[in-house]
Protein backbone atom coordinates (compact mmCIF):
# COMPACT_ATOMS: atom_id res chain seq x y z
CA UNK A 1 0.00 0.00 0.00
CA UNK A 2 3.22 2.03 0.28
CA UNK A 3 3.08 4.86 -2.43
CA UNK A 4 -0.39 3.94 -4.18
CA UNK A 5 -3.43 6.19 -4.30
CA UNK A 6 -6.61 5.03 -3.08
CA UNK A 7 -8.59 3.21 -5.40
CA UNK A 8 -11.76 2.90 -4.30
CA UNK A 9 -14.82 4.84 -3.46
CA UNK A 10 -13.73 6.84 -0.32
CA UNK A 11 -17.07 7.17 2.10
CA UNK A 12 -15.05 7.92 4.88
CA UNK A 13 -12.22 10.21 5.87
CA UNK A 14 -10.65 11.01 8.95
CA UNK A 15 -9.34 14.18 9.76
CA UNK A 16 -5.91 14.41 12.61
CA UNK A 17 -6.08 18.15 13.60
CA UNK A 18 -8.89 20.24 13.42
CA UNK A 19 -7.42 23.82 12.52
CA UNK A 20 -8.08 26.68 9.89
CA UNK A 21 -6.66 24.32 6.68
CA UNK A 22 -8.56 21.12 8.16
CA UNK A 23 -11.59 23.20 7.87
CA UNK A 24 -11.17 23.66 4.18
CA UNK A 25 -10.06 19.98 3.42
CA UNK A 26 -13.30 18.98 5.11
CA UNK A 27 -15.11 20.73 3.17
CA UNK A 28 -13.55 19.94 -0.21
CA UNK A 29 -14.24 16.11 0.81
CA UNK A 30 -17.93 16.74 1.59
CA UNK A 31 -18.30 18.25 -1.69
CA UNK A 32 -17.73 15.06 -3.82
CA UNK A 33 -19.58 13.12 -1.30
CA UNK A 34 -17.14 11.80 1.63
CA UNK A 35 -18.63 11.66 5.54
CA UNK A 36 -16.05 13.62 7.30
CA UNK A 37 -14.60 13.17 11.03
CA UNK A 38 -12.45 15.70 12.77
CA UNK A 39 -10.52 14.81 15.71
CA UNK A 40 -7.91 17.44 18.03
CA UNK A 41 -7.08 18.00 21.06
CA UNK A 42 -9.59 20.49 22.19
CA UNK A 43 -13.54 21.09 21.43
CA UNK A 44 -15.24 23.38 18.93
CA UNK A 45 -11.92 23.40 16.62
CA UNK A 46 -12.53 24.92 12.95
CA UNK A 47 -13.28 21.97 11.07
CA UNK A 48 -15.59 20.55 13.94
CA UNK A 49 -17.69 22.85 13.08
CA UNK A 50 -18.33 21.63 9.39
CA UNK A 51 -17.46 17.74 9.93
CA UNK A 52 -19.70 15.55 10.15
CA UNK A 53 -18.84 14.32 13.69
CA UNK A 54 -15.55 14.94 16.12
CA UNK A 55 -13.98 13.62 19.14
CA UNK A 56 -11.70 15.06 21.54
CA UNK A 57 -8.22 13.37 22.27
CA UNK A 58 -4.88 13.81 23.02
CA UNK A 59 -3.38 12.72 19.28
CA UNK A 60 0.01 11.82 20.80
CA UNK A 61 -1.40 8.82 22.88
CA UNK A 62 -1.25 5.88 21.01
CA UNK A 63 -3.88 4.03 22.52
CA UNK A 64 -6.46 6.71 21.82
CA UNK A 65 -5.71 7.53 18.60
CA UNK A 66 -5.85 3.89 17.93
CA UNK A 67 -9.55 3.97 20.20
CA UNK A 68 -11.02 6.43 17.63
CA UNK A 69 -10.03 4.93 14.18
CA UNK A 70 -11.09 1.53 15.01
CA UNK A 71 -14.03 2.95 16.11
CA UNK A 72 -14.81 5.00 13.00
CA UNK A 73 -13.08 2.63 10.60
CA UNK A 74 -11.92 5.35 8.21
CA UNK A 75 -11.41 4.77 4.50
CA UNK A 76 -8.67 7.52 4.77
CA UNK A 77 -7.02 8.99 7.94
CA UNK A 78 -6.12 12.56 6.91
CA UNK A 79 -3.10 14.17 9.22
CA UNK A 80 -3.01 17.92 9.58
CA UNK A 81 -0.80 18.44 12.34
CA UNK A 82 2.31 17.40 12.88
CA UNK A 83 1.71 16.35 16.63
CA UNK A 84 0.41 12.81 16.42
CA UNK A 85 1.26 9.46 18.08
CA UNK A 86 3.32 8.69 14.08
CA UNK A 87 4.31 4.97 15.24
CA UNK A 88 0.61 3.98 15.77
CA UNK A 89 0.10 5.52 12.19
CA UNK A 90 2.99 3.22 11.30
CA UNK A 91 0.90 -0.06 12.85
CA UNK A 92 -2.11 1.38 11.51
CA UNK A 93 -1.10 1.50 7.93
CA UNK A 94 0.56 -2.12 7.90
CA UNK A 95 -3.11 -3.54 9.43
CA UNK A 96 -4.09 -1.93 6.23
CA UNK A 97 -5.45 1.77 6.99
CA UNK A 98 -4.58 4.22 4.39
CA UNK A 99 -2.65 7.18 5.97
CA UNK A 100 -2.34 10.18 3.81
CA UNK A 101 0.40 10.20 2.11
CA UNK A 102 1.74 7.46 3.78
CA UNK A 103 2.56 6.85 7.79
CA UNK A 104 6.01 7.06 6.86
CA UNK A 105 5.80 10.76 5.36
CA UNK A 106 4.03 11.73 8.91
CA UNK A 107 6.42 9.99 10.69
CA UNK A 108 9.19 11.73 9.02
CA UNK A 109 8.49 14.98 9.16
CA UNK A 110 6.72 15.07 12.32
CA UNK A 111 10.34 16.08 13.36
CA UNK A 112 13.12 18.32 11.77
CA UNK A 113 15.78 16.06 12.39
CA UNK A 114 13.81 12.96 9.81
CA UNK A 115 13.07 15.52 7.25
CA UNK A 116 16.63 17.46 7.16
CA UNK A 117 18.28 14.08 7.50
CA UNK A 118 16.57 12.83 4.30
CA UNK A 119 16.98 15.48 2.42
CA UNK A 120 20.58 16.70 2.83
CA UNK A 121 22.35 13.34 3.97
CA UNK A 122 19.68 10.64 1.88
CA UNK A 123 18.90 12.59 -1.61
CA UNK A 124 21.81 15.10 -1.26
CA UNK A 125 19.67 18.38 -1.46
CA UNK A 126 21.45 21.69 -0.91
CA UNK A 127 20.15 23.13 3.19
CA UNK A 128 21.89 24.95 5.44
CA UNK A 129 24.17 23.78 7.38
CA UNK A 130 23.18 22.30 10.99
CA UNK A 131 23.61 20.44 14.09
CA UNK A 132 21.10 19.03 16.83
CA UNK A 133 21.77 19.39 20.48
CA UNK A 134 20.09 17.57 23.36
CA UNK A 135 20.74 19.92 26.28
CA UNK A 136 22.04 23.58 26.71
CA UNK A 137 25.43 22.76 26.92
CA UNK A 138 25.67 20.63 23.76
CA UNK A 139 23.66 23.56 22.08
CA UNK A 140 26.71 26.36 23.26
CA UNK A 141 28.83 23.89 21.69
CA UNK A 142 26.64 23.17 18.00
CA UNK A 143 26.33 27.18 18.17
CA UNK A 144 29.92 27.34 18.46
CA UNK A 145 30.53 24.97 15.43
CA UNK A 146 27.63 26.87 12.88
CA UNK A 147 28.36 29.83 13.97
CA UNK A 148 26.17 33.51 14.77
CA UNK A 149 24.09 34.62 13.27
CA UNK A 150 22.12 31.02 13.62
CA UNK A 151 18.26 29.33 13.43
CA UNK A 152 17.77 27.92 16.41
CA UNK A 153 14.43 25.62 16.74
CA UNK A 154 12.49 22.46 18.38
CA UNK A 155 12.77 19.43 16.79
CA UNK A 156 8.86 19.50 16.53
CA UNK A 157 7.04 22.45 16.67
CA UNK A 158 4.58 24.52 14.10
CA UNK A 159 3.70 28.07 13.14
CA UNK A 160 7.24 28.69 14.20
CA UNK A 161 6.79 28.15 18.11
CA UNK A 162 9.98 28.21 19.85
CA UNK A 163 12.09 28.83 17.12
CA UNK A 164 14.36 32.03 17.31
CA UNK A 165 17.52 33.60 16.00
CA UNK A 166 20.60 33.55 17.87
CA UNK A 167 22.69 36.40 17.02
CA UNK A 168 25.64 36.39 19.61
CA UNK A 169 26.83 33.54 21.99
CA UNK A 170 25.22 35.54 24.86
CA UNK A 171 22.05 34.97 23.09
CA UNK A 172 21.92 30.57 23.38
CA UNK A 173 20.64 30.44 26.98
CA UNK A 174 17.56 32.47 26.06
CA UNK A 175 17.03 30.38 22.50
CA UNK A 176 17.00 27.50 24.07
CA UNK A 177 14.74 28.01 27.47
CA UNK A 178 12.18 29.83 24.13
CA UNK A 179 12.66 26.22 21.97
CA UNK A 180 11.81 24.62 25.06
CA UNK A 181 8.68 26.35 25.91
CA UNK A 182 7.28 26.17 22.03
CA UNK A 183 8.63 22.61 21.55
CA UNK A 184 5.94 19.95 21.05
CA UNK A 185 5.62 16.33 22.56
CA UNK A 186 8.09 17.11 25.36
CA UNK A 187 10.50 16.37 23.02
CA UNK A 188 14.30 18.41 24.37
CA UNK A 189 16.01 18.18 21.13
CA UNK A 190 16.74 21.18 18.90
CA UNK A 191 18.09 22.01 15.64
CA UNK A 192 20.56 24.76 14.97
CA UNK A 193 20.84 26.24 11.76
CA UNK A 194 23.29 28.25 9.41
CA UNK A 195 21.69 31.22 9.23
CA UNK A 196 21.03 31.34 5.39
CA UNK A 197 21.30 35.33 3.61
CA UNK A 198 18.59 34.75 1.18
CA UNK A 199 16.86 37.04 -1.49
CA UNK A 200 13.24 35.37 -0.30
CA UNK A 201 11.70 32.25 0.49
CA UNK A 202 9.13 30.41 -1.05
CA UNK A 203 6.47 27.70 -0.65
CA UNK A 204 6.45 24.91 -3.54
CA UNK A 205 2.79 23.43 -3.31
CA UNK A 206 3.82 20.05 -5.03
CA UNK A 207 0.86 17.99 -5.82
CA UNK A 208 1.33 13.78 -6.30
CA UNK A 209 -1.37 12.18 -7.94
CA UNK A 210 -2.40 9.50 -10.63
CA UNK A 211 -1.76 11.94 -13.18
CA UNK A 212 1.87 12.36 -11.96
CA UNK A 213 3.49 15.33 -10.18
CA UNK A 214 2.38 18.76 -9.78
CA UNK A 215 3.96 22.51 -9.25
CA UNK A 216 1.42 24.92 -8.48
CA UNK A 217 2.84 28.63 -9.11
CA UNK A 218 5.58 29.17 -6.37
CA UNK A 219 4.15 31.40 -3.46
CA UNK A 220 6.35 34.50 -1.69
CA UNK A 221 6.10 34.76 1.57
CA UNK A 222 6.96 36.84 5.02
CA UNK A 223 7.34 34.79 8.43
CA UNK A 224 7.65 36.42 11.72
CA UNK A 225 9.33 34.20 14.24
CA UNK A 226 9.01 31.44 12.16
CA UNK A 227 5.25 31.70 11.18
CA UNK A 228 3.62 33.45 8.95
CA UNK A 229 2.04 36.74 8.23
CA UNK A 230 1.33 37.23 4.78
CA UNK A 231 2.10 35.19 1.49
CA UNK A 232 1.39 35.64 -2.44
CA UNK A 233 0.94 33.64 -5.49
CA UNK A 234 3.06 33.91 -7.90
CA UNK A 235 6.73 34.88 -6.68
CA UNK A 236 8.93 36.39 -9.27
CA UNK A 237 11.44 33.69 -10.17
CA UNK A 238 14.27 32.99 -13.04
CA UNK A 239 13.21 30.22 -15.12
CA UNK A 240 16.64 28.10 -13.76
CA UNK A 241 15.38 29.05 -10.27
CA UNK A 242 12.17 27.30 -11.03
CA UNK A 243 13.85 24.88 -12.52
CA UNK A 244 15.78 23.82 -9.65
CA UNK A 245 13.65 24.66 -6.87
CA UNK A 246 11.39 21.58 -8.89
CA UNK A 247 13.82 19.32 -9.06
CA UNK A 248 14.55 19.75 -4.95
CA UNK A 249 10.56 19.64 -4.16
CA UNK A 250 10.30 16.52 -6.87
CA UNK A 251 12.95 14.62 -5.35
CA UNK A 252 12.06 15.29 -1.52
CA UNK A 253 7.97 14.25 -2.24
CA UNK A 254 9.32 11.06 -4.58
CA UNK A 255 11.18 10.06 -1.35
CA UNK A 256 8.21 10.79 0.78
CA UNK A 257 5.60 8.90 -1.46
CA UNK A 258 1.69 8.87 -1.05
CA UNK A 259 -0.59 10.83 -2.80
CA UNK A 260 -1.00 14.57 -1.77
CA UNK A 261 0.14 17.84 -1.55
CA UNK A 262 3.15 18.54 -0.06
CA UNK A 263 4.12 21.69 0.83
CA UNK A 264 7.81 22.72 0.00
CA UNK A 265 9.96 26.03 1.89
CA UNK A 266 12.47 27.06 -0.01
CA UNK A 267 15.22 30.07 0.49
CA UNK A 268 16.28 31.78 -3.11
CA UNK A 269 19.64 32.92 -2.03
CA UNK A 270 22.26 34.96 -4.28
CA UNK A 271 24.19 31.54 -5.41
CA UNK A 272 21.43 28.34 -5.25
CA UNK A 273 17.97 27.82 -3.85
CA UNK A 274 17.57 25.72 -1.28
CA UNK A 275 16.01 23.24 0.76
CA UNK A 276 14.06 24.39 4.09
CA UNK A 277 11.41 22.28 5.17
CA UNK A 278 8.62 20.29 3.90
CA UNK A 279 4.98 19.58 5.51
CA UNK A 280 3.03 16.40 4.09
CA UNK A 281 0.07 18.34 3.89
CA UNK A 282 -1.66 22.01 2.29
CA UNK A 283 0.17 24.62 4.00
CA UNK A 284 -0.79 27.54 5.87
CA UNK A 285 0.95 30.08 2.98
CA UNK A 286 -1.01 28.02 0.17
CA UNK A 287 -4.29 30.00 1.73
CA UNK A 288 -3.72 32.14 -0.77
CA UNK A 289 -4.89 29.61 -3.47
CA UNK A 290 -8.64 29.94 -2.34
CA UNK A 291 -8.01 33.48 -4.61
CA UNK A 292 -5.94 32.29 -7.18
CA UNK A 293 -5.99 28.99 -8.46
CA UNK A 294 -8.79 27.35 -10.32
CA UNK A 295 -8.72 24.59 -7.68
CA UNK A 296 -7.29 25.43 -4.03
CA UNK A 297 -4.97 23.50 -2.32
CA UNK A 298 -7.30 22.14 -0.48
CA UNK A 299 -9.39 20.98 -3.45
CA UNK A 300 -6.15 19.23 -4.27
CA UNK A 301 -5.25 17.38 -1.60
CA UNK A 302 -8.33 15.84 -1.71
CA UNK A 303 -8.78 15.24 -5.27
CA UNK A 304 -5.56 13.96 -5.26
CA UNK A 305 -5.85 11.34 -1.92
CA UNK A 306 -9.13 9.80 -3.36
CA UNK A 307 -7.30 8.80 -6.63
CA UNK A 308 -8.83 11.59 -8.65
CA UNK A 309 -6.75 13.04 -11.43
CA UNK A 310 -5.59 16.37 -12.31
CA UNK A 311 -4.87 16.83 -15.67
CA UNK A 312 -3.38 20.76 -14.75
CA UNK A 313 -3.65 23.66 -12.23
CA UNK A 314 -4.48 26.90 -13.83
CA UNK A 315 -3.61 30.48 -11.95
CA UNK A 316 -6.38 32.65 -12.41
CA UNK A 317 -5.18 35.71 -10.97
CA UNK A 318 -2.33 36.84 -8.93
CA UNK A 319 -3.29 37.24 -5.31
CA UNK A 320 -2.40 37.62 -1.87
CA UNK A 321 -3.39 36.85 1.22
CA UNK A 322 -2.88 38.62 4.89
CA UNK A 323 -3.73 37.25 8.58
CA UNK A 324 -5.26 38.65 11.51
CA UNK A 325 -3.52 37.65 14.68
CA UNK A 326 -4.35 37.95 18.65
CA UNK A 327 -2.17 39.59 20.95
CA UNK A 328 -3.65 37.89 24.26
CA UNK A 329 -5.67 34.80 25.85
CA UNK A 330 -9.10 35.55 25.67
CA UNK A 331 -12.69 33.29 25.71
CA UNK A 332 -14.95 35.95 24.98
CA UNK A 333 -14.34 38.16 21.82
CA UNK A 334 -15.52 38.57 18.54
CA UNK A 335 -14.15 39.88 15.41
CA UNK A 336 -15.31 43.77 13.88
CA UNK A 337 -14.62 45.48 10.63
CA UNK A 338 -15.86 42.60 8.24
CA UNK A 339 -17.76 45.55 6.47
CA UNK A 340 -14.98 47.87 6.00
CA UNK A 341 -12.56 44.83 4.92
CA UNK A 342 -15.03 43.31 2.59
CA UNK A 343 -15.36 47.10 1.19
CA UNK A 344 -12.13 46.58 -0.40
CA UNK A 345 -11.70 45.47 -4.20
CA UNK A 346 -11.93 41.86 -4.66
CA UNK A 347 -11.50 41.02 -1.50
CA UNK A 348 -12.13 37.90 1.27
CA UNK A 349 -12.35 36.73 4.30
CA UNK A 350 -11.91 33.67 5.56
CA UNK A 351 -13.18 33.91 9.96
CA UNK A 352 -11.75 30.50 11.28
CA UNK A 353 -13.86 30.27 14.11
CA UNK A 354 -11.53 29.23 17.15
CA UNK A 355 -13.37 29.68 20.08
CA UNK A 356 -10.29 31.16 22.06
CA UNK A 357 -7.49 33.61 21.45
CA UNK A 358 -3.35 33.04 22.46
CA UNK A 359 -0.95 35.50 21.42
CA UNK A 360 -0.19 35.14 17.97
CA UNK A 361 -2.72 32.76 17.36
CA UNK A 362 -4.15 33.33 13.67
CA UNK A 363 -7.65 34.08 13.80
CA UNK A 364 -8.92 35.38 10.47
CA UNK A 365 -7.03 35.65 6.73
CA UNK A 366 -7.80 38.03 3.99
CA UNK A 367 -7.37 37.34 0.75
CA UNK A 368 -7.35 39.58 -2.23
CA UNK A 369 -6.68 39.66 -6.30
CA UNK A 370 -5.56 41.79 -8.96
CA UNK A 371 -3.85 42.33 -12.08
CA UNK A 372 -0.65 42.74 -10.30
CA UNK A 373 0.97 41.01 -7.14
CA UNK A 374 2.01 44.42 -5.58
CA UNK A 375 -1.54 45.55 -5.55
CA UNK A 376 -3.11 42.24 -4.65
CA UNK A 377 -0.53 42.53 -1.26
CA UNK A 378 -2.32 46.35 -0.83
CA UNK A 379 -5.47 45.10 -1.40
CA UNK A 380 -5.16 41.86 1.39
CA UNK A 381 -3.13 44.03 4.02
CA UNK A 382 -5.79 46.59 3.61
CA UNK A 383 -8.85 44.45 4.18
CA UNK A 384 -6.52 42.56 7.50
CA UNK A 385 -5.88 45.65 8.91
CA UNK A 386 -9.75 46.44 8.94
CA UNK A 387 -9.99 43.53 11.20
CA UNK A 388 -9.93 43.95 14.26
CA UNK A 389 -10.58 41.61 17.52
CA UNK A 390 -12.98 43.10 20.29
CA UNK A 391 -12.28 41.57 23.72
CA UNK A 392 -15.13 41.45 25.95
CA UNK A 393 -14.28 42.60 29.39
CA UNK A 394 -15.69 41.39 32.86
CA UNK A 395 -17.96 44.82 32.73
CA UNK A 396 -19.54 44.24 29.79
CA UNK A 397 -17.69 47.06 27.40
CA UNK A 398 -15.17 46.41 24.26
CA UNK A 399 -11.63 46.35 24.31
CA UNK A 400 -10.05 46.70 20.64
CA UNK A 401 -6.69 45.51 19.42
Amino acid sequence: MYGAPYTGQAKKMLLLGSGELGKEVVLEAQRLGVETVAVDRYAHAPAMQVAHRSHVIDMLDGEALRRVIEAERPDLIVPEIEAIATQTLVELEAEGYMVVPTANAARLTMDREGIRRLAAETLGLPTARYAFADSLEELKAAVAEIGTPCVIKPIMSSSGKGQSVCRTPEDVEHSWNYAMEGGRAKKTRVIVEEFIRFDSEITLLTVRSVSGTTFCAPIGHIQKDGDYIESWQPHGMSDAQIQEAQQIAGAVTEALGGWGIYGVELFLAPDRVYFSEVSPRPHDTGMVTMATQDLSEFALHVRAIMGFPIPDVRLLTPGASYTLKADRDSRDFRIGGLEDALAVPHAQVRVFGKPETKPGRRMAVALASADRVETARDRAKQAAHSLRLEYITRSGSDERA
